[in-house]
């Protein structure tokens, strides 16, 4: 039985840009960048203002999807070594944002270990989330640190640090855009 919040009904999004997005934090933590480069924050600030709200709603979109890609990938690398991927995942997730206080407000963790338990699950997380109102300002950094968090648990398992980029990309250009 189909749900409303299968991923057939969510909107793909601006995956480019929310994939762009997190490449750059992944560059910088590996580039051994102590906090945010004050010019990089400001082209992205720059950028995100210049965006409309459907363009907004696109990249909130494109987020989500990189979230349930990066976790259906995860729980196929899980499945293969006889692993449940929400056992491993969650609470490494959960415990790095509870060490994240500034940037990921304790009150928006449940929501995105929500997001990344409803794709474990092949629920879209996007559509899981909107049944419960419209994103929140406070919840706009955890999703990007969720995404990024998947991202780099990847590439931890993969021992190569472009790989969740990669994975992405690869299915972007296998993508007919038509």
């Amino acid at each position: 039985m189909s749900s409303p919040c299968s991923p057939e009904f969510a909107p793909v999004g601006d995956v480019g840009t929310a994939l762009m997005m997190i490449d750059s934090r992944l560059k910088a933590v590996h580039g051994n960048r102590i906090g945010v480069d004050p010019e990089q924050q400001l082209l992205i600030d720059q950028f995100t203002a210049s965006m409309s709200p459907k363009e907004a709603d696109a990249v909130l979109d494109g987020a989500c999807t990189l979230v349930y890609m990066f976790m259906r990938w995860l729980q196929a690398a899980y499945d293969d070594h006889g692993k449940d991927v929400i056992e491993h995942v969650v609470p490494d997730l959960v415990g790095t944002m509870r060490k994240m206080p500034k940037s990921v407000r304790p009150e928006t963790i449940p929501t995105m270990a929500g997001l990344v338990i409803a794709a474990a699950t092949g629920l879209g997380p996007g559509l899981w989330r909107k049944q419960y109102g419209y994103w929140t300002e406070n919840e706009m950094t955890p999703l990007e640190a969720t995404a990024f968090l998947l991202a780099e648990h990847i590439n931890q398992l993969t021992e190569d640090p472009e790989f969740a980029t990669r994975l992405i990309g690869d299915a972007l250009a296998g993508v007919d855009m038509d």
